[in-house]
């Protein structure tokens, strides 16, 4: 390859005749293996990407055909909607672990064979606590798979993070509002059982499986040093030791992980609970859970386009307020006309919900190391998820003791003003490795990530 051709010219004027045979030997072996791997994983990605909230809007668009199966109270079913970032929380703190033991790909891989077992039993488990036990084991491979995403991303595509964020972000979406969207006109077609309709997604979750299968075997190069797979792919690309990191002294890891946390707190409320505001203002029921369809789908085209904005901007705070203030405006009007300006409101919050990719995106740029993404991943994602797990239950309860959605709406409202502070501090131009430095060397630290 041209880069070792380089070195050997330079080191020895006369080479000799084996090594112009090695470049040749390289470039008859990887290319071909090298090509289909790269397509796998695209393919891989993407799949996976799509069976990461399916197990959830799906849920909330049958939520009270759910409630009313199993004999929920308000109480118990905003419990169950804050069951998601519970596990998100503790499940996903585990993945650096796994991942380092097994590599990210069989961890994937694994999770999404956890997905399909519990969207498949959970319709049928009998009773609240079955139907619980069932979701956390889909939320447990949602889990892993939320914190590895941007791992595999970065070691696959490391001079492609915006976009493949992007591709990443759209495909979740996709998912996240083809749920929304079609789980109560197919729970019809199917005969009108919410149990048929909860359990279809497992079909998409089992194809999610087929190509991961194949890159399990593929460990080597997903865990082998950056080194190795420098000098195979003939790149030159500087690669940065990893070094032990006190994440937890970063500023700029903390307000990631706050930001994460007040934006997956709106995810949840809207995805568990917008279409039951919509139905108690006077929405048919196929209406508000196309309602929440369109909000999930506002998220197909800019989770594209957002990452990539974001990759060339050495700030990302103008985005992060741009995002807030629409979804302030849409509770606003949730709150005054819910029903005669329901489609705005959806569109809006669609718009706000988009913090999302952007946070995936600067978990990806606020390291430079790929141990440092994969620290930061877990930190941000685990502590994040954790901050927001009182607040789908908390508006359960305020929507049970008030009997409406003022409150309610009102939290959801305020929680937008901390959620932009936090965002514009992660959106520095910064990076957790450089803050570790500037502190001084912590050679008695444990690191937790993979390693690059």
């Amino acid at each position: 390859m041209a880069p070792e051709e380089t070195r050997t010219t330079t080191s020895a004027p006369h080479p000799a005749p084996a090594p112009a045979e090695a470049p040749a030997a390289d470039a008859h072996r990887p290319p071909a293996p090298r090509a289909w791997r790269t397509r796998l994983v695209v393919v891989g990605i993407v799949l996976a990407a799509l069976n990461l909230r399916p197990a959830i809007t799906s849920l909330g668009a049958l939520l009270e055909e759910v409630r009313d199966g199993l004999g929920m109270s308000g109480g118990v079913a905003g419990l169950l909607t804050s069951v998601p970032p519970l596990c998100f929380a503790v499940f996903g703190v585990t993945a650096p672990r796994l991942a380092r033991r097994f590599g990210p790909g069989a961890v994937v891989c694994a999770g999404m064979v956890a997905i399909t077992a519990g969207l498949l039993v959970r319709p049928y488990a009998g009773g609240t606590a079955g139907f619980l036990a069932a979701s956390a084991l889909a939320l447990m491979g949602i889990a892993v798979s939320n914190v590895l995403m941007p791992v595999i991303v970065k070691r696959h595509f490391p001079d492609r993070v915006g976009s493949m964020t992007g591709l990443y972000s759209m495909a979740l979406a996709l998912g996240t509002s083809l749920a929304a969207a079609a789980t109560v006109p197919m729970t019809e077609s199917l005969g009108g059982s919410w149990q048929t309709g909860l359990a279809v997604w497992a079909g998409l979750a089992g194809v999610a499986v087929l190509p991961w299968l194949l890159l399990v075997r593929d460990r080597g190069d997903e865990s082998g040093a950056p080194e190795r797979r420098a000098a195979t792919e003939g790149r030159t690309a500087r690669v940065e030791p990893s070094a032990p990191l006190r994440i937890t002294r970063s500023r700029t890891a903390w307000a990631l992980a706050v930001f994460f946390g007040l934006q997956a707190t709106a995810a949840y409320i809207t995805m568990g609970w917008m279409a039951q505001i919509f139905r108690d203002a006077g929405v048919a029921a196929g209406t508000a859970g196309l309602l929440l369809a369109v909000t999930m789908v506002m998220g197909v085209p800019l989770a594209f386009l957002i990452p990539r904005v974001a990759a060339r901007l050495p700030r990302q705070g103008p985005i992060v307020v741009v995002l807030g203030v629409c979804g302030l405006v849409g509770y606003v009007g949730l709150y005054l006309a819910p029903a005669a300006g329901a489609w705005a409101w959806a569109l809006l919050l669609g718009v706000s919900n988009c913090a999302f990719p952007l946070a995936l995106t600067m978990v990806g740029m606020r390291a430079r190391t790929g141990a440092g993404v994969v620290q930061l991943s877990a930190f941000a994602q685990s502590t994040g998820y954790l901050i927001s797990i009182p607040g789908p239950l908390l508006v359960g309860v305020l929507y049970e003791a008030t009997d409406g959605w003022g409150v309610p709406l009102a939290l959801m409202a305020a929680l937008m003003v901390p959620q932009m502070v936090v965002g514009v501090l992660a959106g520095r131009d910064r990076t957790i490795e450089d803050e570790a430095a500037a502190r001084g060397p912590r050679g008695t630290d444990r690191a937790h990530g993979v390693g690059d």
